[in-house]
């Protein structure tokens, strides 16, 4: 191998759960466009729905979501009913929409909104759109703050899948990073979900937190897997002080070394692979009989901004402060404040603060890209015919992935038809965002000028 492993873990390069990545959206993309967009949706259009609760009990340190904290009952409930009247402003523009295959909680805690502001926005979405009989409805859970009274309302509002948040079992760990929730809670809250019949459960572990060890960390899997989720994510920890001022409480001095993520993570992998889990792309295991694992083997599985899923609505449409949509003709941001976002949609104004146009070189990209991040391989001359391209456009990005090329990590095979079948191989798959930023036509740019700062590749 040329170099050596730990230079490319060491390379800052995006997550790609969009292409191009959320840094390149401007104000160009207004409420006027999105209005555009949206009444193009037609029955053939399937939808997927993120709404986006932007409030916490406490800031966790390591934290890297658009949330507040707040401990009053009042904001929640003030903006429970501006997310309804979204809803409402929204949905006016999609009446000849197809069904809703898929919606999703985040924030946040959605789970802070009060239970009957949880009933009304769910009936309001039953009543303004045509959901599937077939629907994933999920949520994303602080397991601290799961009761036996939430669980049965999740259950009624038709929740049939709920995500926690464990990041670590480890008390020193949890104590460093500002989220102490020892594994009795954890456990607690998985008992009362089941007993509701929410038995689709997925945890979210972290790797490369400070004070982790590979004690502490085999130890988190072990835990975690006596509890016996259908999804684990594992990710690794990005420390951006720049972008998420309270990450800052976080001692710098105690994160694992480069070298240690890497470790760290392999460590974790072997040992969710070992227990039988089967990996899915760059972050994600799921048990055999899981959708997940289902949509890895008949080629399904896609990547949006939740990271990996077997969501298939063909147009993302986002709710709430800060969530992104995605359109067929491009992305969609919402206002980042909650003040600014409210007054929009007081005046019937969609709150939109940016967005991206996507032209056919933005769309072939993506497509390869989530090929490469989902099933570790893309053909590219009917990627590129789709889009009216040729390879000729891509040769850049082929030039680029040299390097990778040369130690094992991404294979070319030059088939039939011209095409070139771009492959990551099992050493590479750990690096597989490398393999995706050889595509991304906007990366050299932004990098040369400072426009965006990305996490390491592992």
């Amino acid at each position: 191998m040329t170099h050596d492993p730990l230079s490319y873990a060491l390379r800052n390069v995006p997550r790609y759960t969009s292409y191009p990545t959320a840094p390149h959206f401007h104000d160009g993309v207004t409420a006027e466009t999105y209005a555009d967009w949206l009444g193009a949706i037609s029955r053939d259009d399937s939808l997927s729905l993120y709404l986006h609760v932007p409030y916490c009990r406490e800031l966790c340190h390591y934290c890297g979501c658009h949330t507040k904290a707040t401990r009053q009952d009042a904001p929640l409930k003030t903006y429970a009913a501006t997310l309804g009247q979204e809803i409402g402003l929204i949905s006016e523009h999609l009446k000849e929409a197809g069904p809703v295959r898929h919606i999703h909680w985040g924030g946040g805690t959605p789970s802070l909104l009060p239970r009957q502001s949880l009933i009304d926005l769910t009936d309001l979405l039953r009543d303004r759109f045509d959901l599937s009989p077939d629907l994933e409805h999920a949520i994303e859970l602080d397991p601290r703050l799961v009761t036996e009274d939430l669980a049965e309302t999740l259950a009624q509002v038709g929740i049939n899948r709920s995500s926690l948040g464990v990041q670590d079992f480890d008390p020193d760990v949890q104590k460093a990073i500002g989220r102490v929730q020892p594994y009795e809670i954890v456990a607690k809250a998985t008992r009362f979900l089941r007993s509701a019949g929410l038995n689709a459960l997925n945890f979210d572990l972290m790797y490369g937190l400070p004070g982790q060890s590979r004690d502490t960390i085999l130890d988190t899997v072990d835990k975690t897997l006596s509890l016996a989720p259908g999804r684990i994510a594992l990710f690794g920890y990005a420390h951006v002080p720049w972008m998420r001022k309270h990450q800052r409480l976080i001692d710098e001095t105690a994160l694992p070394s480069a070298a240690q993520r890497l470790e760290l993570a392999d460590q974790a992998r072997a040992e969710l692979l070992n227990a039988g889990y089967v990996a899915i792309g760059l972050d994600h295991f799921a048990r055999a009989d899981d959708s997940m694992a289902i949509a890895l083997a008949d080629g399904s599985l896609k990547r949006n901004f939740q990271g990996y899923t077997t969501d298939q609505g063909e147009q993302l449409v986002g709710f709430g402060v800060s969530s992104i949509g995605k359109m067929s003709r491009g992305f969609i941001q919402n206002m980042p404040d909650v003040g600014n976002w409210r007054r929009s949609i007081l005046a019937g104004e969609l709150p939109v603060s940016k967005g991206l146009a996507l032209s056919a070189d933005d769309r072939m990209r993506g497509r390869i890209i989530e090929e490469l991040m989902t099933n570790y391989a893309c053909d590219l001359a009917p990627v590129c015919e789709r889009y009216g391209l040729s390879l000729r456009d891509l040769e850049t990005a082929l030039d680029t992935l040299q390097d990778l090329i040369t130690d094992g990590m991404v294979a070319l095979d030059f088939g039939a038809n011209d095409n070139v079948r771009v492959s990551v191989t099992e050493t590479g798959r750990p690096y597989v965002r490398l393999a995706a930023a050889a595509f991304d036509a906007y990366l050299a740019e932004s990098q040369a000028t400072g426009k965006a700062r990305h996490s390491a590749a592992v």
